[in-house]
């Protein structure tokens, strides 16, 4: 996460992607990865959300406003008593992955490879500092359609309705 301020707001600039990993050249296992279960308490009308994340015993609480390719973002730590007593909450609102982190030029691309319901699901992050290097972003061929401003891959989404029919 990359938190950039606007008017004391913190934001993330981050477009999204499908990929098809049979076209990404080596091994992801190669990579740094994380496995990630995060869950949302509250998802709002406007696609604002409240969720809870262990990425690899590392707890933490994310509001996120409203957005496509910009979006507000406050996140906060939180011991894993916390991050255990909120978790049963997010019971049917969950997302379970594993996220490898790809170097590609001066960009991380976070690849993010999911489990369980949705599993099959491969997609990719990449942050920005500015709208304009977002805009300007030449992806590699392995990553495929932009889905940033797409709803259905939201991950509040994926977590509560599944894989969309593409």
């Amino acid at each position: 996460m990359t938190n950039h301020e606007t008017d004391n707001q913190p934001q993330e600039i981050e477009r999204k992607f499908l990929v098809d990993i049979k076209l990404l050249e080596g091994n992801p296992d190669d990579y740094e990865h994380a496995t990630i279960r995060q869950g949302y308490l509250a998802i709002g009308e406007d696609g604002s959300e409240a969720r809870v994340r262990d990425k690899a015993g590392k707890y933490s609480l994310t509001v996120k406003t409203k957005g496509d390719l910009v979006r507000g973002e406050w996140e906060t730590k939180l011991t894993k008593d916390q991050f255990e007593t909120l978790w049963p909450a997010t019971e049917g609102k969950r997302v379970e992955k594993t996220r490898f982190k790809i170097p590609y030029g001066e960009y991380v691309v976070e690849l993010d490879v999911y489990e369980g319901d949705l599993e099959g699901l491969v997609s990719a992050e990449i942050e920005f500092e500015d709208v304009h290097a977002a805009e300007q972003f030449e992806a590699p061929m392995w990553l495929g359609k932009d889905v940033t401003k797409e709803s259905a891959f939201k991950y509040q989404n994926l977590a509560c309705k599944g894989v969309p029919n593409e």
